[in-house]
């Protein structure tokens, strides 16, 4: 396999599995081969095998003899891979269309609803650009509609300059595989035809929002349980798309969440899973499944800029003879950075607490209620709240029905919860 690289600058062979890369005489070559793209000639690093035959087989694969070392943990281990950069992509007409299409339907969709939009805005220093800029009550709201290949290097950078001047960076692509995905706020919509993006049609956003699932896990769930298959009587916490939510909960159209992430009804989050810190998942969500999250997990973690990323991990060095063949697209060690699907309808951020927070579910009532409620009135409160009518009880504040019994059910309603939570906060 090809385990190294050629240095066009130097004119020298770099080995990746040696901690010296072959090259006592340059303690700083390490830091000079892994800078991003952007801050060093893409042409400076080379495929051993293009450079010595003149040819390589990703070149068959739309990939170019330009290298990019990464860090890549496998097993535990942290080792230094090339990877191929893409053919230099221009977009073509089609995509040009789609993306002036839809910084058009972002901007009337927040003209429509009394928000302001400008399209192309710029910062005062020219340093900021977004395609489409939304001012609510709540936030800024800077809008990209990336229907090219971008980098996730570029994305990162992009966005936290937007949020360095109190901008919520939002992306919106058409492709389960752009480098965006989790690399900053995003949403995944169909692949329209850019007269169907101009044209009133529903667009509807298919990844990238999701809401907040919990449960109790018994024999009686309706989920099977995240970890070992079967009940094991402990409470999960986790993110799902709107249609694996129990109940079904409707999908947010694209024109929905330019109004509510303006307005602060919809918010962006980052989660990192429990199990892997380095793995982070980003997504919008309903304010009010934010806000109970950080009541059973927790503060918001510190964001990262390299989110996914093995930066601070230990390299290990193998010590391999140089190896100049070219695999690309096999399955080896080495990264040959394909595009990978990266938006899934797996759930994210799964948490799993031993007990359940009495806070959750404790509402202490000023006695005993019993449920006054004639047979129409359960039928209506089980649609109301999308349950059996057998699963109807007393809110244990105020006696009002609520679902009360079996998956997802609640000991109190929401109005006695809040007033039970802003009790507790004065006391505290």
């Amino acid at each position: 396999m090809a385990n190294g690289v050629f240095h066009t600058g130097y004119r020298i062979r770099i080995e990746l599995t040696h901690p010296d890369l072959g090259h006592p005489d340059r303690p700083d070559l390490l830091e000079e081969i892994i800078q991003p793209i952007g801050k060093r000639d893409r042409e400076l690093l080379q495929c051993l095998e293009h450079h010595e035959r003149g040819v390589c087989q990703a070149e068959d694969h739309d990939r170019s003899p330009w290298m990019a070392i990464r860090r890549r943990t496998m097993g535990g281990r942290t080792t230094l891979v090339a990877a191929h950069l893409p053919v230099r992509h221009r977009p073509t007409a089609e995509e040009s269309d789609k993306h002036k299409a839809m910084k058009e339907r972002i901007a009337r969709a927040a003209d429509r609803h009394g928000l302001s939009a400008e399209i192309e805005s710029r910062s005062g220093d020219g340093r900021i650009r977004n395609d489409v800029l939304v001012i609510g009550a709540a936030e800024r709201v800077g809008w990209e509609a990336q229907y090219a290949p971008i980098t996730a290097s570029t994305v990162r950078r992009r966005s936290q300059a937007a949020a360095d001047n109190g901008i919520v960076p939002s992306w919106v692509t058409n492709s389960d595989r752009a480098a965006l995905i989790d690399r900053a706020p995003w949403a995944r919509v169909d692949d329209f035809s850019w007269r169907e993006i101009a044209s009133p049609k529903a667009m509807l956003v298919r990844a990238g929002v999701r809401h907040l699932q919990r449960w109790k896990c018994t024999p009686s769930s309706e989920r099977p349980c995240p970890l070992i298959g079967s009940a094991c009587g402990r409470l999960h916490v986790q993110w799902d798309l709107p249609a694996l939510c129990i109940p079904r909960q409707p999908h947010t159209g694209v024109d929905q969440l330019v109004v509510t992430s303006a307005d602060g009804e919809y918010v962006p989050m980052r989660i990192p899973s429990q199990g892997n810190p380095r793995s982070v998942s980003r997504m919008w969500v309903p304010t009010e499944d934010r806000d109970e999250w950080r009541s059973i997990v927790g503060p918001d973690g510190e964001d990262d800029a390299q989110d996914n990323e093995a930066a601070d991990a230990e390299l290990t060095f193998a010590e391999e003879p140089l190896d100049s063949t070219c695999r690309y697209g096999e399955d080896t060690r080495v990264f040959n950075d394909h595009r990978l699907r990266r938006a899934t309808a797996d759930a994210a951020g799964l948490h799993t607490f031993d007990e359940v927070p009495k806070r959750l579910f404790k509402v202490p009532g000023p006695k005993a209620q019993r449920l006054d409620a004639t047979p129409r009135q359960r039928h209506e409160a089980a649609a109301l709240f999308g349950c059996a009518v057998w699963n109807i009880g007393p809110c244990a504040g105020c006696g009002a029905p609520i679902h009360r019994y079996g998956h997802g059910a609640g000991h109190a309603c929401r109005a006695c919860r809040s007033r039970v939570a802003g009790r507790r906060e004065i006391a505290e």
